[in-house]
Parts: structure tokens; C-alpha cells; sequence
């Protein structure tokens, strides 16, 4: 996936310094690892990997087919089980150490004597939706341990096993009114919609609309949210680099806030994701910034119950996610825990899975055409305005903490108003 890496290689890379020390950790713990694992082993191994939410449906039907095979291990038989995380929150509790659960030579019951939320544990292998993500979680345990779990190279390398770019999603009616009367779809162009006085009657629209609403998710818990929010400082600057005083900037407060904080009044931000639009339609938001993947897996459910199918345009430099499966190759999990996610991580990276992603509105890792599947999502999507080429990113130098931590300190701002 060497092409999705530079894709990614946008303000998307940096996204992992805002959060981290901000969020809670309560799922992940360790297990003994070496010998004493292997004496307390049961016959059946339970390989934990967890995952970025958007990538959750094709990996839990991944391991159905994976385990349906009866994977073993030096004998043992194993099962892969998936576990829905952002990364964000990841990267955040594991910064914060909410658990003592990073030593080997300790098991999940002691933790929770020792305080623990609940019987978990550290997973085998991790996919959050960026590789600068395993990075910084890299930096987090040298700093702390003098070690990094995952690996950039060798046997358990951290591979990208898909790939899907940010989109905008909007409902088609509205869309097109945008597109009509605004132009192309912009950040700036949004900004115009936000603060149309009369709402749609004056955008081309119907007045019924009422006026123009944004949807984009939460930017403190959801890495398209924030990374949606470093797009939009890096569209109104022209550039790739911000800096703190440039979110400070009065003028830029003033034109990001228009969208975020006028579109419903009275701090009303439409913080939601994909699945609240196809559930709640135009009252969730008339569309957003969104995963690709999951507007293709929503579009036939909204056009079904709302009679207003999805129009879908891109950034003019999209944003990537690029999945890295990295195996945590660290002293916390076992060797065999280790080779048994090596295995499942062949198996993605494999012909028939690599075609079944596309059966989930995921771009494949391997050079694999978007509809080599009959049940891809792809199919038939040209006219919704899906690109099955899109321009590669420009490299951007990495934001500083400071500045997307202000992002999201102003962000609390509005949504506490």
C-alpha cells in the first residue's frame, strides 16, 4: 500500500499529537508473556485485535472466514476476535496510564486486583485509522519503557491493509443546490452557506430546509473530526503549515466559527457520524465531512429511507486513512500471540479478502481494481460522484501539539456556549 502512504502523507499525519493525555483508556490490559503465557494458555488462544471503528465490519466478517478455517499455532488452535477502538482513545489512555498494565510479569486478574476496570487485556495486533498513530504510540512506550511495540521493519512489520479518504456526503437535493448557487464544495463555500440569512430560501434550495446545517464528527473523540478541522484551517490559510497564533487569528476564529457554531445557533453542533444521518436524515445535518467507506456502506440505506440519494464530491486534497495493522511485537504478548497475528494479517493482506474489503466501500491495500467483486460498493457509484482516482497528497510538515490542541480547546469553547 506504498501508494496509500503517500496519500496519507498530509495534515492526517499529524492528527495523533492533539489528543493524546486527553482521553480514557478502559478496555486494554496485558497478559504474562514467555513461559508463564504458555503454561496458562487454554486450548484455545484468544487473539485480541483492535481496531478504528470504521474498518470494524470487514475485519469482524474477516475473522469469521479466518477462524471458520481452524487456525493453530504450534499446535494450539487460536481464534482472532475484533475489537472496535478510535484510535484516538488508544492512543490517549495508553498515554495517560490509566491501568499499571504494561508489564509482562502481570496478569489481567492482578490488574484488576490492583484496580482494573474489568478482565482485558493488551491486544495482539492493532489497526487505528493512521500510521502516524502507531508512531506516536511508539514514542509513547519509549519514553516510558525504552522500547517500541510496534515495528517498521522485519518480520512484523506494520503493513496498511486498506485505505479510504475523506468525502464530503451530502443529500443530493441540497448538494446540488450548493454546488448551483456556491460553486465547488469548500470549506469557504460552506462558511458562505452557514451564514446565509434566510437559510436555504437564498442557497437554491427549499425555505423548508430552514437554514444550512454541517455534520462532521466529534473532533475530540474521532480522527475524521479533527482531521476535518486541520483541512479546514489548512484550506482558509493555503497552505499546509499552521501555526498556533493562525488558529488564534481572530479573522480565522471568526470564518471557521460560522460553520461550526452558526449553523444550528446556540452552540446546537451537529457532532455526528454517518449512521445518525441515515438514521435521523436532514435533521442530523443536510451532509458533512466524512469516511468514505462509511458513506458507500450508508448510501443505499439513506436513499431507501429519506428518497434523496447521496451526492458525494472530494476535498481538492483529500485526506487519507491508511489502517496500518501493526503486530504489538513487544514484551507484553508472546511469541505465539505474535506469529498467530502475523498470520491474520496474511490472511487480510490476501487476493479473495483484499476483494471482499471492497464489499465494505474499502479501497484495497493490494492492486486490486474497486469492483473486482460483485458485491463491491463501488459498483454503480460514479454517479453518485465517487472517483475511483484520486490525486496523491503533498507531504505536509507535522502541525505542533500546541496548535491542535487549541483546535480542540476551541472547539470545547463553542460546543459549551
Amino acid at each position: 500500500m506504498n501508494r496509500a502512504r503517500l496519500l496519507f502523507a498530509s495534515i492526517l499525519s499529524v492528527l495523533t499529537l492533539l489528543l493524546v493525555g486527553t482521553l480514557v483508556w478502559r478496555n486494554l490490559t496485558t497478559q504474562p508473556a514467555g513461559e508463564e503465557l504458555a503454561a496458562a494458555r487454554t486450548p484455545e488462544e484468544n487473539i485480541l485485535v483492535i481496531a478504528a471503528p470504521a474498518l470494524a465490519p470487514w475485519l469482524r466478517a474477516a475473522a469469521e472466514d479466518f477462524n471458520a478455517g481452524g487456525p493453530v499455532q504450534d499446535g494450539v488452535p487460536f481464534e482472532v476476535e475484533i475489537v472496535p477502538m478510535a484510535g484516538l482513545t488508544a492512543l490517549g489512555n495508553w498515554d495517560r496510564e490509566d491501568h499499571d498494565g504494561l508489564h509482562a510479569n502481570q496478569s489481567s486478574e492482578q490488574l484488576n486486583r490492583n484496580g482494573g476496570a474489568g478482565p482485558v487485556l493488551l491486544p495482539a495486533a492493532w489497526i487505528p485509522e493512521s500510521s502516524s498513530f502507531v508512531e506516536m504510540a511508539n514514542d509513547i512506550f519509549e519514553r516510558r519503557q525504552e522500547q517500541s511495540p510496534f515495528q517498521a521493519e522485519g518480520l512484523f512489520l506494520t503493513r496498511s491493509v486498506a485505505a479510504s479518504p475523506l468525502a464530503w456526503g451530502f443529500f443530493r437535493s441540497r448538494g446540488i443546490a450548493l454546488q448551483e448557487n456556491l460553486g465547488k464544495i469548500s470549506w469557504d463555500a460552506l462558511r458562505t452557506a452557514s451564514a446565509a440569512p434566510t437559510g436555504w430560501k437564498e442557497l437554491g434550495g427549499d425555505s423548508a430546509w430552514g437554514f444550512f446545517e454541517l455534520a462532521i464528527p466529534d473532533p475530540r473523540y474521532s480522527a475524521a473530526g479533527l482531521a476535518a478541522m486541520t483541512a479546514a484551517a489548512g484550506e482558509y490559510y493555503g497552505r499546509s503549515h499552521v501555526s498556533i497564533d493562525d488558529v488564534a487569528d481572530p479573522l480565522f476564529q471568526s470564518w471557521f466559527g460560522s460553520i461550526l457554531y452558526q449553523v444550528n445557533g446556540a452552540g446546537g453542533l451537529n457532532a455526528y457520524s454517518v449512521e445518525e444521518l441515515a438514521l435521523f436524515g436532514p435533521a442530523a445535518g443536510d451532509g458533512g465531512l466524512f469516511i468514505e467507506s462509511e458513506l458507500l456502506r450508508r448510501a443505499q440505506g439513506i436513499k431507501d429511507r429519506w428518497k434523496d440519494p447521496l451526492l458525494i464530491r472530494y476535498p481538492q486534497k483529500p485526506t487519507w486513512f491508511d489502517f496500518p495493522f501493526a503486530i504489538w511485537a513487544g514484551a507484553e504478548t508472546s511469541d505465539f500471540q505474535q506469529r498467530a497475528a502475523l498470520e491474520f494479517q496474511r490472511f487480510l493482506l490476501s487476493g479473495p479478502q483484499q476483494r471482499k474489503a471492497t464489499a465494505f466501500g474499502l479501497r484495497p491495500a493490494a492492486a486490486i481494481p474497486l469492483t473486482a467483486a460483485d458485491d463491491s460498493l463501488f459498483l454503480g457509484t460514479q454517479n453518485l460522484g465517487v472517483r475511483f482516482e484520486l490525486p496523491v497528497a503533498d507531504a505536509a510538515p507535522p502541525l505542533k501539539f500546541e496548535v491542535l490542541n487549541a483546535l480542540v480547546l476551541w472547539y470545547d469553547q463553542i460546543a459549551a456556549q
